[in-house]
Order: C-alpha cells, then structure tokens, then sequence
C-alpha cells in the first residue's frame, strides 16, 4: 500500500480487510486454491476483494464471487511469447483445485502490451494500471496463513465506497471507465456507493 506501514488509518483497515476476507469460508477456499500453485508475485484481486467490501459496507454478508476469480500474477522470464498457453494451464489447474469457480488467470508481464501501457515492473505496478482505485487491490495468502495486500491506491476508496478512476482511466481512458460503470451496475446493487470522477 502507499502509506507507510507504521499510517494508523491504514493499519485499521488493513486488518479489517483481512478480517473480512478470513472469516469468509469461500473466499478462504479460492485463496488457498490460488496459493497452492506458489506462483510469484501472485494475487486474487478486483471484484474479489472489491464486491466483499462493498457487500460489508452495505450490511450484508459478502455474496459468494458471481463473476470471473482474477488471478494476477508476475514473473519476467515468463512474460514472452514463448509462453502463451501458461495462464490457460494454470487456470485449469485451479478449476481441478476448485471446480465451481470460474477462474482468470493473466500473467501482468504481458497485459501492458493489450492495454496500450508502459511494462509493468510488477503485479501491483499492473494493478496502478486498472481502472478504478477501489478495483486495484489484491489479496494473497502469506507462507504462514496470513493474508497480505496489495493496494497501490491504498484502501481509503474501497473502505470509504467511493468509485474513482485512476490517472490513466481519468482522461487517456476515460470512455472505458464510463462503460464500465454503466455495464457493471454498482451504483444499483450498492446504493450508497458515491461516484467521483474529478
């Protein structure tokens, strides 16, 4: 995260993040899927962590993830061509780990050539590249079963349910934010979400 690791208000919620996600028996589950293939640099990330918070802040248990489990993951020498069916592999072995998830494998070495963005240097140097600050956050779980994270615009949005942009979505990329968040539909299954897009 941004702050630095002595920052309170980051602290706090940090550990309420990984109370939250620890007291969740499926998203437990999906983790301990994702780290058994002790891949490097690798996190569960986006609307796994995103929906679970904003489930929590709307008062309800956090719903089981409805949509595609995004596995991020960094590794240079694995990055070039030569490696193309990697991810699909890797995503298959997880579906053998835990079948009733639809599992999105994508090795962050190659997505900056698809997004049109620099190298990225590593998976959260990916995640500053998405487009919401409440969407690039990811979660792992440590050697000794705690859970770590990764949020390069910290978790004031997520925990605050704000829905900002980030740099590159605010201006370069500003028409794919919009469509995101008309064809997610946040702002109806959240209600007291709150846009901020200046």
């Amino acid at each position: 995260m941004p702050s630095a690791p002595d920052d309170p208000a980051q602290a706090a919620q940090a550990a309420r993040l990984r109370a939250l996600l620890l007291a969740d028996a499926r998203r437990l589950a999906l983790l301990r899927a994702a780290a058994a293939l002790a891949l490097p640099d690798c996190w569960i990330a986006a609307g796994f962590v995103r929906n679970a918070v904003w489930d929590h802040l709307a008062g309800r248990a956090p719903a089981p993830p409805d949509t595609d489990i995004d596995v991020i993951w960094f590794d240079r020498p694995a990055a070039g061509p030569a490696h193309p069916g990697l991810d699909l592999a890797l995503a298959q072995r997880l579906r053998a780990l835990e079948p009733a998830a639809d599992w999105s494998v994508k090795h962050q070495g190659r997505m900056h050539r698809r997004n049109g963005d620099p190298p990225y240097a590593d998976a959260t140097d990916a995640m500053r590249h998405w487009p919401e600050t409440a969407t690039a956050t990811g979660v792992r779980l440590g050697p000794s079963g705690d859970l770590e994270i990764a949020a390069p615009y910290g978790l004031d949005d997520l925990f605050a349910g704000i829905v900002r942009p980030t740099p590159g979505f605010r201006t370069r990329k500003r028409d794919i934010f919009d469509a995101r968040l008309a064809a997610k539909g946040w702002l109806a299954r959240w209600p007291m979400l709150r846009l901020a897009v200046d």
